[in-house]
């Protein structure tokens, strides 16, 4: 193993180290009573090998002697049995309580991560990170746990037994053990990359999955499905052959361990066996009972080498897991709000944009010097072809996005020095996409205000024309609906994500190609509803359809991240430019 690879490793043990931190009583607990555990285990062979010399020969058994022995042994494996039963609930609890940790962090990771980060990494890989990983990590954890404390103790205490009963055939077991972990060693170092990859190589099929059933009418509409599959062939072969890799390494640990255990236990015996015979008749023979109780503890000693070898390979496919889910949580956040950030309330609409540039790649400029200014109540239409930039300069002002250069303010105040949230609540927007979450109807509308009165709720829906498709619905406004809408028509689902903003009325919206999923009959009504609503607000509307942005204050007609032409519908066709031939290329009929 590389020391790089070596490096990353440590690192990630000392992150798994930081989440078992708060729950180091329960840890310390649990490696006490792996001890007492062991302990227990351990006696019961030298109360065998007793039992086991009071049985002189044939006729010659001694019971008086032997019956409490094994009521003694009973009694030893009823509490060892409990005590274990109580270090695996121990176990399991600091294990789930780690995983609900760490989760918990990547989740919350996820909801303070830049819009950049997610543009640029599938979604079903990121699911993948944060539910499969950290699965595999559990298991690993929860097997180092129930094995590493118990494995260590065992062989610690098995030791010290065997010195106290023969120390020359306790030094041999010593010297002949360590050959378990050199193999073990080499096999550790040939897994975690293969492991890695084979984690790797899950989370890019856990995204294709998901997109391909995301998208699954399209898939069909183009007759996709045969290269879909081939797609998945291609993906699940190079899984199965880094699993396979992965696996046929990892299983060499187990066989390769026993043969060097057999080794061992063959060692034990043949020379127990031969002290056995040397020591008969000495004033302290080396009796059968106590060959019995090194056996026993010699098979003990060499078990927890085989148990520990094997963890090891579960550990670098749960450390290679948990490398990814760490990277993830590493990843960084987006800029904090400035500990003096201004909460923006009350605003009336005045927003700025002095030089700004921006491009989401240094190499590909997009947005250059541009520049506007935007009077509280006027309504600003963008138009442009696709590409332009047009959803980019919506994006910079909602802050999904930080300009590169220049600056952005609402109310005279650079929205780098206003906290975010408060920024965001004095937007509305309607996209073009919309998004519902699984649940009832009233629940999607109130999104922006829970405290919203069912009258509230009812207004806008009669308002965005919706009222008359819910009431429709199988239970009204509680109608559960599933992800993303559901079985709700794209105009429908349309319909409520306008309600929703209609229900909160901030002073500054931004429609983009807000009704573009609607018939014209019902986007007529909605612009009424639309115009009644933005009056006294600042509106920012990106459309392709032009007719519907006839009656906007100011045109900003956008090419290559620039503005091109500005001023009012009438202006522009007089113009002749540009924006006279993007009108006229829909209207030329």
């Amino acid at each position: 193993m590389s020391k790089a690879k070596q490096k990353a490793e440590r690192g990630t043990v000392k992150k798994v180290l930081v989440y078992l931190r708060p729950y180091w009583a329960l840890v310390v607990l649990s490696v006490l009573l792996s001890a007492v555990s062991v302990a227990l285990t351990l006696y019961v062979p030298v109360l065998v090998g007793r039992a086991i010399d009071h049985i002189i020969g044939p006729g010659k058994v001694d019971f008086p002697a032997i019956l409490p022995l094994l009521l003694r042994v009973g009694v030893v494996v009823a509490v060892t049995a409990a005590v274990q039963w109580l270090v695996s609930t121990i176990n399991n609890r600091v294990t789930y309580q780690v995983v609900r940790d760490v989760r918990d962090q990547a989740f919350r990771r996820l909801q303070i991560l830049p819009l950049s980060y997610i543009d640029s990494h599938p979604v079903g890989g990121i699911v993948s990170q944060v539910v499969a990983d950290v699965d595999q990590f559990a298991d690993g954890l929860l097997l180092g746990f129930t094995q590493l404390f118990t494995g260590a103790v065992t062989i610690l205490g098995t030791l010290g037994f065997m010195l106290s009963i023969r120390p020359g055939i306790a030094a041999l077991v010593v010297l002949l053990t360590p050959l378990s972990f050199v193999v073990a060693r080499f096999i550790a170092t040939h897994t975690y990359s293969f492991f890695k990859l084979q984690s790797e190589t899950r989370g890019e099929q856990t995204a294709f999955i998901d997109e391909m059933l995301g998208n699954q009418k399209v898939v069909k509409a183009f007759g996709r499905e045969r290269k879909a599959v081939e797609q998945f062939d291609e993906i699940n072969g190079r899984l199965e052959k880094c699993s396979l890799q992965a696996i046929f390494y990892s299983s060499l640990t187990n066989p390769c361990t026993r043969f060097v255990n057999n080794v061992v236990y063959a060692a034990v015996a043949l020379s127990g066996a031969l002290v056995c015979v040397a020591t008969a008749g000495a004033a302290a023979p080396f009796t059968v009972g106590s060959l019995s109780a090194l056996l026993s503890y010699a098979n003990q000693y060499t078990k927890p080498f085989n148990e520990i070898s094997g963890v090891v390979t579960e550990l670098q496919n749960a450390l290679a897991c948990a490398a990814r889910i760490f990277k993830l949580i590493a990843e960084p956040a987006q800029t904090p709000d400035d500990a003096d950030a201004r909460v923006l309330t009350d605003a009336a609409g005045q927003v700025e944009i002095s030089d700004v540039a921006f491009s989401y790649t240094p190499d590909k400029p997009l947005i250059e010097n541009l520049n506007l200014a935007v009077r509280p109540g006027q309504r600003i239409a963008i138009v442009g072809p696709t590409g332009c930039g047009k959803t980019t300069l919506i994006n910079l002002l909602m802050r999904f996005y930080d300009v590169d250069r220049g600056a952005i303010a609402v109310e005279g105040t650079d929205i780098r020095h206003i906290t975010r949230r408060s920024l965001r609540a004095n937007y509305g927007m309607v996209l073009q996409e919309t998004w519902l979450k699984a649940g009832t109807v009233r629940e999607n509308l109130a999104l922006g205000k829970p405290d919203a009165t069912d009258e509230e709720i009812v207004a806008a829906c009669k308002s965005a024309h919706a009222h008359s498709f819910i009431k429709r619905l199988p239970q009204g406004y509680d109608t559960v609906i599933g992800e993303d809408g559901g079985s709700l028509s794209q105009g429908q689902k349309q319909l409520l994500c306008i309600a929703r903003i209609m229900l909160c009325l901030p002073p500054m919206l931004i429609l983009d190609e807000a009704t573009s999923s609607i018939d014209t009959r019902t986007e007529i009504r909605i612009q009424k509803a639309f115009t009644a609503m933005m009056q006294g607000r600042t509106t920012f509307i990106v459309a392709h359809r032009l007719s519907t942005i006839r009656e906007a204050d100011v045109i900003l007609v956008m090419r290559d991240g620039h503005i091109v032409e500005q001023g009012n519908h009438e202006e522009l066709l007089a113009k002749n430019g540009f924006y006279a031939k993007l009108y006229n290329s829909q209207f030329a009929a």
